[in-house]
């Protein structure tokens, strides 16, 4: 790997640094003490310098904040808990993967599975007690949670599209090779987790090596997302690098490149904004994983390191300019970019049911609501997907909306899993409206410290009420992109939803409008802090409106701009401006 001349002559522990770059720097490679703090029986939680590694781990330490008060009362600590995240390449799980997730999930946590939105499962209220053996149970069945977190490369995200198998099968392999590539080297992880012999004495940190991040790893996290047209349902605008897979003559002839989107933000704080990634080229297929290490280093080198709200790539490259970094990029890569291919998105979203793939294969897209695999009153759904794991040969694939396909089906089980769907009252969400049916919500409370307001528990009930709104106008089936987070965090990509609301405190929301239906255009605010009462006014008469005055093929973001009530947003940097 060429090393730059400003990362030898100004490595980032020779910089100006936040106290989180001193944490990484004196970890030992990302040991730090979390030997000694998991071993300590008095406490179920972890001091934070720990809880900062542990995220490189996988993990983030997290308290039930619906007993905190009655915990503090009663005069007990917080009930301390953790969040494990478990990483997998392009969302593709084999169902014995599946079934130990079920198993763990029951054994170690709340008895429920969560979907991300980056095709990832988290596992909430593991015990500090559990957690190592929750994580070697987890590695034992070929799956991580190595990077899953941290300021590192992310899970490398790309399109479950059974339209297009062999494409999506060749897609997956790509993401996986530059998944791997970008992993953290250090062996904290396996001498933490799954005991094994030391590599190098934790105190001789110098004598272990991270070839591409260095000793201090990256200034913020970073994601990778791939698509494949015409859907865009990894949002690959909202990544750090993007690749947009090019398919000519029914072959992928490589991915043109996108870089710099970003969904993070702080209420209030205008220098801090969501931002959409730009284009910038083509390369083979080939080339991926050199761009990608490259595209890394470039923000191992560059991105903040002093204030952390400012250190994702985003503002990197919008600080110093896109020919700059393009400039950047050539010289470190010692070969230049082609120009972009034409492509084309259509949605952002999920198509359900049964669909046969190109391979002879089935493939049943499974609605989700916000992710959350339990089972319900009613409806068995993790008991359903058990039984249908044990009879399964395929594998199953998380998409990037927070659903679940049952992939990869032959024809001659193709029968017997349906019959399992039918049984558990699975369903692909066709009696639900199509407003619901593209939604998505982060966890927030009662789990998220950051939270500010209610997300996943309270989005469903406020889709009840919009249903009606929806059905008077005839509108019921019409597709609108919305999204609820309770924070500006961004995790479940607020800021690209037709409709979207960003928790502000309790039981209040900003409002946005004006996404587009592929993912392309962010939206913008349209009303400030406000709760159900006024949100159900506000979008009464322009769901009205909506329903009379748009044009043939209108979607719902784009009647929102047209029709004045905020203005389009193509670069971030105009997020926070107010509308005309």
């Amino acid at each position: 790997m060429t090393q730059h001349t400003e990362w030898k002559k100004f490595p980032p522990h020779d910089r100006p640094h936040s106290d989180v770059e001193d944490i990484k720097r004196n970890s030992a490679y990302l040991r730090g003490s979390l030997v000694e703090t998991l071993k300590d029986p008095l406490t179920g939680s972890i001091p934070e310098d720990d809880n900062r590694l542990m995220k490189h781990h996988g993990s983030y330490m997290q308290d039930d904040r619906d007993l905190r008060n009655e915990r503090s009362r009663s005069k007990l600590e917080p009930a301390y808990q953790f969040m494990l995240r478990v990483r997998a390449s392009g969302g593709v799980v084999t169902p014995e993967q599946w079934l130990m997730m079920d198993r763990i999930s029951h054994k170690y946590g709340n008895e429920t599975i969560r979907l991300t939105t980056r095709q990832s499962f988290q596992l909430h209220g593991v015990l500090k007690w559990n957690l190592k053996n929750t994580i070697r149970e987890v590695n034992e069945a070929l799956l991580s949670t190595l990077a899953a977190c941290g300021d590192v490369n992310r899970n490398v995200m790309c399109n479950p599209n059974p339209y297009q198998s062999e494409i999506h099968s060749e897609v997956y392999e790509w993401a996986d090779k530059v998944s791997r590539h970008l992993d953290p080297h250090t062996r904290a992880y396996h001498e933490i987790w799954l005991d094994e012999e030391k590599i190098v004495d934790s105190r001789d940190a110098e004598a272990e090596q991270e070839p591409i991040y260095g000793p201090v790893y990256l200034p913020r996290k970073f994601k990778i997302g791939i698509a494949v047209p015409p859907s865009n349902d990894v949002d690959v605008f909202s990544q750090d690098l993007g690749l947009i897979a090019i398919i000519e003559n029914g072959k992928l002839a490589g991915f043109n490149v996108t870089v710099g989107g970003g969904m993070g933000m702080s209420h209030g704080d205008v220098k801090t904004y969501p931002q959409l990634g730009k284009l910038i080229g083509f390369i083979t297929p080939e080339q991926s994983i050199d761009l990608a290490e490259k595209v890394v280093t470039i923000q191992r080198d560059y991105g903040d390191r002093a204030v952390r709200k400012h250190a994702r790539f985003k503002y990197t490259i919008d600080d110093r300019g896109l020919d700059w970094f393009v400039n950047e990029l050539h010289s470190r890569l010692g070969w230049e970019l082609e120009p972009a291919r034409q492509f084309g998105f259509d949605h952002n979203g999920d198509r359900y049911g049964w669909i046969k793939g190109s391979n002879g294969k089935w493939h049943f897209t499974l609605f989700v609501q916000n992710g959350r695999i339990a089972d319900f009153e009613g409806y068995p759904l993790m008991t359903g997907l058990r039984e249908i794991a044990k009879e399964h040969d395929g594998d199953f694939r998380l998409t990037a909306n927070q659903n679940l396909i049952i992939g990869s089906v032959s024809p001659q089980k193709k029968r017997k899993i349906d019959r399992l769907i039918s049984q558990y009252n699975l369903t692909d969400g066709a009696h639900y409206s199509a407003l619901r049916r593209s939604s998505m919500a982060c966890v927030s409370l009662p789990t998220c410290g950051l939270a500010m307001a209610e997300s996943e528990r309270y989005l469903p009930g406020l889709i009840d009420k919009l249903e009606v709104m929806l059905e008077q106008e005839g509108l019921r089936d019409k597709e609108i992109v919305i999204r609820m987070t309770g924070c500006p965090n961004g995790c479940a990509r607020p800021m690209l939803a037709e409709l979207a609301f960003i928790g502000k405190g309790p039981g209040k929301y900003n409002m946005y409008l004006g996404g587009a239906h592929d993912g392309a255009r962010l939206n913008k605010l349209y009303k400030e802090n406000i709760g159900e009462e006024e949100i159900l006014a506000s979008l009464q008469p322009i769901i009205g409106r909506y329903a009379k005055e748009r044009l043939d093929g209108e979607h719902f973001g784009d009647f929102t701009v047209r029709a004045g009530y905020v203005e389009a947003v193509h670069d971030g940097r105009q997020f926070h401006a107010q509308n005309a």
